[in-house]
């Protein structure tokens, strides 16, 4: 019986997405309402059993004394974001958002250094290591999409005291520019193809759901 309700659930829900296709309309709404509140719900009881209880409210309800303390700073800077809900105490939550800022970027760039930099860098060399004319020209290939790509994101030279310069930048920028939009429309076609497989997967399951409730299509 359950199986039968969640399987009649789907297949409404799955109507309701593909009316979009007719326009805007009230059973699309609700379908996107309900995965939305069923998406903020989930991810709030992560962060209650997973974080808010076990690491800042059971601590501080019965941890010892420097459980305790080390619960008490997230907790107060916690409460201290909340108060920039209110147009009068939101200078309160200033720290706590400076924090979670700074501490965000830090992270950001160090595991773009650490995990992209560094790693793209050594890959670059590593594939100009002898293997082959294919390898070499695999690697050389690589290693210039690597360095006309950076070279098309500098913001630094000025055009006035080394034009030479700039324009051999310039020309790099410009073959950077090509290896980006090779790489973003690449990109373009496997998120296509993704949901170009998720569209014939829940078409599929469409047909085989009516199919099993008897309805024809």
């Amino acid at each position: 019986m359950n199986e039968t309700v969640g399987m009649l659930l789907g297949f409404i829900l799955t109507i309701a997405v593909f009316s979009y296709l007719l326009g805007d309309n009230p059973f699309f709404r609700v379908a996107v309402y309900l995965f939305i509140g069923a998406t903020a719900g989930y991810t709030a009881a992560l962060l209650i059993f997973n974080v808010l209880w076990p690491q800042m409210l059971l601590p501080v309800l019965s941890g010892s004394i420097a459980q305790r303390g080390v619960a008490l700073i997230p907790l107060a800077l916690g409460v201290l974001i909340l108060m920039k809900a209110s147009h009068h105490l939101g200078r309160l939550g200033n720290p706590s958002m400076g924090m979670l800022a700074g501490i965000g970027a830090a992270v950001a760039a160090g595991g773009a250094i650490s995990g992209t930099l560094f790693p793209q860098t050594a890959a670059s060399i590593q594939t100009l290591s002898p293997q082959g004319g294919m390898g070499i020209i695999n690697g050389g290939i690589v290693l210039l999409g690597t360095i006309t790509t950076l070279a098309y994101f500098q913001f630094t030279m000025k055009r006035t005291d080394t034009p030479k310069a700039n324009n051999l930048v310039e020309l790099l920028g410009d073959i950077g520019h090509i290896f980006i939009a090779i790489t973003l429309g690449v990109l373009f076609a496997g998120v296509y193809l993704a949901a170009l497989t998720a569209l014939i997967e829940r078409v599929d399951a469409l047909f085989s759901i009516a199919q099993i409730l008897g309805i024809s299509l």
